[in-house]
């Protein structure tokens, strides 16, 4: 190995969307820099930048003025000039957050009033009749109209933005696993299961692995991460007319998940879910998908038991629907009442990356650390996949202003 090939100006580690998107706009402003993007799958995009639910989400959802909300309505103006430039699919179709009863109705106040102190435009609250004329087999007493959200496909963004980083002079290296970050005098040590070197400035988003990768270099983050999977279902063919776009419920105060929805997907097709079902491994995609080294420090971690306490009748409940094709409709039947559990099909499923405190509550904004010459992106939930181009322009900012 080469000098050249083992020194580099920057390094990224975690080939997702933000990661990848990150380093697109690191060398967008500094185009002579070496930079090494660093992922441990055999390709980019393997986990939760290509197993999400495809919505180009508005920003209705989150607490004005966090980084959420900020980079959510910033993320999906630069999306959507991304996704246009480079002829990448995606439609603007809106949504509908359903209230199923007249107890859910004032939430439509509060999530209105939330999207518009977001700069949401369009937004309309719909009496029963006028819900039906958009999605006629919807079950309401209200619903809240939402045009500005969409879909896309954001497993091919972060393709693109890989084919640019290429493009632009950058390397991304897959199948190198980081296990140990160090920092020198004179940059930082990278130990990869396949390579090693030296980066003067690191970002790491490790998404699922996020704490781990910030623990390996020294950094005490105070979150832990905790993975929690979504399954879905599909609709038949012939079923598929009981949904147009998007229906989505009025999200549950007490619990800190959005329930499940029905999502119409840009390459064709309609699916329901996901559920929030904690997995026992950090990439369990399957119900019996077991790391017990990465159980066990879940169930050690005392934010994870204090969750676990609050939240346990819905994680029952949310057990159920993983388990039960029954359970599962039933719940989607809330929303279109026509739905039968003959209607739909096993589907794929991803896993998120939460991160918990140790007081047992999920971390609701995005989480940026910094240590000498490193920045760590530790919580990047939903909307990161929509927000990921303005996470990149933050990222790039801090970065090339560490010491």
């Amino acid at each position: 190995m080469s000098l050249s090939d083992s020194t580099f100006d920057i390094a990224v580690v975690g080939g997702g969307i933000v990661g990848l998107a990150s380093a697109w706009q690191l060398l967008r402003r500094r185009p002579d820099a070496r930079l090494l993007v660093l992922e441990k799958e055999n390709h980019v995009a393997a986990h939760q930048s290509s197993r999400n639910s495809g919505v180009i989400h508005s920003g209705v959802y989150y607490r004005p003025g966090s980084l959420r909300a900020l980079n959510c309505r910033r993320g999906y103006g630069l999306l959507l000039e991304f996704c246009q430039q480079y002829g990448l699919p995606y439609e603007i179709c809106g949504k509908i957050i359903v209230a199923t009863t007249p107890e859910e109705r004032p939430a439509l106040d509060v999530l209105y009033e939330r999207g518009q102190a977001n700069g949401l435009t369009g937004l309309r609250i719909l009496g029963a009749d006028e819900a039906r004329e958009i999605e006629p087999h919807v079950r309401a007493v209200a619903a809240l109209w939402v045009p500005q959200t969409g879909i896309t496909d954001y497993g091919r963004v972060a393709q693109q933005l890989a084919e640019l980083i290429a493009q632009a002079g950058g390397i991304i290296r897959t199948g190198a696993r980081v296990q140990r970050l160090q920092t020198t005098s004179e940059g930082v040590r990278i130990e990869a299961d396949t390579w090693e070197g030296v980066a003067k400035r690191v970002v790491t988003c490790a998404g699922l692995y996020s704490d781990h990768v910030a623990l390996s270099s020294g950094a005490r983050p105070e979150v832990r991460i905790l993975p929690f999977r979504g399954e879905y279902y599909e609709l038949k063919p012939e079923r598929e007319h009981l949904v147009r776009n998007l229906i989505y419920p009025v999200p549950n105060p007490n619990f800190p998940f959005l329930g499940v929805h029905f999502t119409r997907r840009i390459a064709g097709g309609i699916e329901a879910g996901p559920n929030a079902v904690f997995a026992f491994r950090r990439e369990g995609y399957r119900r019996w998908d077991i790391h017990p080294g990465e159980l066990a420090e879940a169930l050690a971690f005392r934010g994870f038991r204090r969750l676990a306490r609050r939240y346990w009748r819905d994680g029952w409940a949310e057990m159920q629907r993983s388990f039960s094709k029954k359970h599962f409709v039933r719940a989607l039947q809330r929303l279109v009442p026509e739905l039968q559990p003959d209607d739909v099909l096993p589907a794929r499923s991803g896993v998120r990356a939460m991160a918990c405190t140790p007081e047992g509550h999920l971390h609701d904004d995005f989480l940026l650390l910094e240590t000498p010459r490193i920045l760590h992106v530790c919580n990047a939930p939903s909307p990161a996949a929509t927000a990921s181009l303005a996470i990149g322009e933050t990222v790039a900012e801090r970065v090339l202003k560490l010491a």
